[in-house]
């Protein structure tokens, strides 16, 4: 996709702070410091639209970001960080539990895993909800490029058996090397005409 503009929109913890439910909408959820931050601003082609931190934990209210005028990114609080206190963990669960089950222009949640790790109990609790709830996921495993291919290619084995799905149906990203962002784009692309 040619991006010719992106832009941040707003921050919100409620449906009453949300932009207008104009453009299809994607979410991008996953553990703390799995490369959220560095996913969208590749995607998007931009360095600095989405603020990355090496301090796992720092997205703590969904934001949404426009491009082209077409759809909306939305930036999710990362799940899983053990230095964010429990009390803080909890209050963005039902944040984003009501975002995802309730906002009628979302298309599609991008569930983001990192190569190096298996996916967790939260993953597959969020892969799981979605299906529940009907709706439609991609799967990015972003950091590729930290594994040689050898490691890599086992790895993305782990990660498919660990969720029971075709390896085929993960989106290998490298925001360092831009390794997956077209293929990642298409199926954005395909969900947003659905």
């Amino acid at each position: 996709m040619k991006i010719k503009s992106a832009e941040f929109v707003t921050s919100a913890v409620q449906p009453s702070q949300y932009p207008p439910a104009e453009l299809p909408e994607f979410a991008f959820s996953g553990r703390s410091n799995v490369g959220k931050s560095s996913l969208i601003n590749t995607l998007v082609n931009r360095k600095k639209l989405v603020q990355t931190s090496s301090t796992p934990g720092k997205t703590r209210l969904i934001n949404f970001f426009r491009v082209n005028d077409a759809l909306m990114l939305v930036d999710l609080p990362g799940y899983g960080y053990a230095r964010v206190s429990e009390a803080a963990r909890q209050s963005w669960r039902p944040m984003i539990e009501q975002y995802l089950s309730g906002r009628k222009t979302l298309k599609a949640v991008v569930v983001i895993l990192d190569a190096r790790r298996e996916p967790g109990k939260t993953d597959t609790q969020l892969l799981d909800w979605l299906a529940r709830i009907g709706i439609s996921r991609i799967i990015a495993v972003t950091k590729c490029d930290k594994l040689s291919k050898t490691a890599l290619a086992k790895q993305v084995g782990v990660i498919a058996q660990g969720l029971a799905l075709p390896h085929e149906e993960l989106v290998l990203f490298s925001a360092k090397s831009h390794q997956g962002r077209d293929t990642l784009w298409r199926a954005i692309s395909n969900l947003a005409t659905s």
